[in-house]
């Protein structure tokens, strides 16, 4: 597909796994507006795309996302932005909170694959993902109380529900350097995976989870998102139907013949 985008590079493979990158690797992928914008589109744009199966979300050069580009022409461009409209001025969920919003609205597993440092936006961006994958060159910091700041994109929602209150309390008010091999062995990612060949492995990761079942697949990340807020009697009815429907889809009926044929099934989100 042709690349419309300023800081994104857009990939996909003939499996269905669309690779989004940020794209300033001069500023470790740091956020300005134009980014901010950017982001939230692509990621809706794969969630439509029915020849998407999978996003992989990673950074250019040698950082995943150092958060807000501390510059102050960019503090002063975001300040404008806020203050240009009444509309603008009331919007509370802009900036970077839409990121969260994009990633868990995707009916796409989300993977972020995090080959380099993620700092504060660039730490919730990751968070926000189905399945984090993380080189053992990379870190994951908070980083707000470096700048005297507190979290935002979802940092204080995602991060206790993953790690726990207490380590999710540490990670933000100390705003350490989190290292792969304990950010595996806390939670905080799926696996992590050697720096050499990273690439390779998030690649052959993504298109294994892409010859899943499409429809199977939106439905369980419908259901993992809500269950974060959720009683146990409205989740148990929204698998209910959930199963109901894929029962109805093609892939089931060619998960059976697979099953009986003794091959792997081929899966059309049919």
């Amino acid at each position: 597909m042709s690349n419309q985008y300023e800081h994104l590079l857009i990939e996909t493979t003939q499996e269905g796994v669309r690779t989004i990158t940020l794209n300033r690797p001069e500023k470790l992928n740091a956020v300005n507006l134009k980014l901010a914008d950017e982001l939230p589109v692509a990621i809706e744009e794969a969630s439509r795309d029915d020849a998407v199966r999978v996003v992989v979300i990673t950074g250019a050069g040698r950082g995943f996302c150092a958060g807000l580009e501390l510059s102050l022409e960019n503090i002063q461009a975001s300040r404008e932005r806020k203050n240009s409209s009444r509309h603008a001025s009331l919007d509370d969920l802009s900036w970077v909170g839409r990121w969260a919003l994009a990633v868990t609205g995707c009916d796409k597993p989300v993977i972020a694959a995090i080959n380099g440092p993620a700092v504060g936006a660039g730490s919730g961006l990751t968070l926000a993902a189905d399945i984090r994958l993380m080189s053992d060159a990379a870190t994951i910091s908070t980083g707000y109380m470096r700048m005297g700041l507190c979290p935002d994109a979802g940092v204080s929602y995602f991060l206790p529900r993953l790690i726990g209150l207490s380590r999710a309390t540490e990670l933000i008010m100390s705003a350490r350097d989190v290292k792969a091999d304990e950010a595996e062995r806390i939670g905080l990612v799926s696996l992590a995976l050697p720096a050499e060949n990273f690439a390779a492995q998030v690649a052959d990761y993504a298109k294994q989870i892409a010859a899943g079942p499409p429809i199977g697949l939106a439905m369980a990340k419908r259901l993992l998102v809500n269950s974060l807020d959720t009683d146990m009697q409205t989740q148990l009815r929204r698998e209910l139907a959930s199963i109901y429907y894929c029962f109805t889809t093609e892939d089931v009926a060619e998960a059976m013949r697979a099953f009986v044929e003794k091959r792997p099934p081929v899966f059309k989100g049919r």
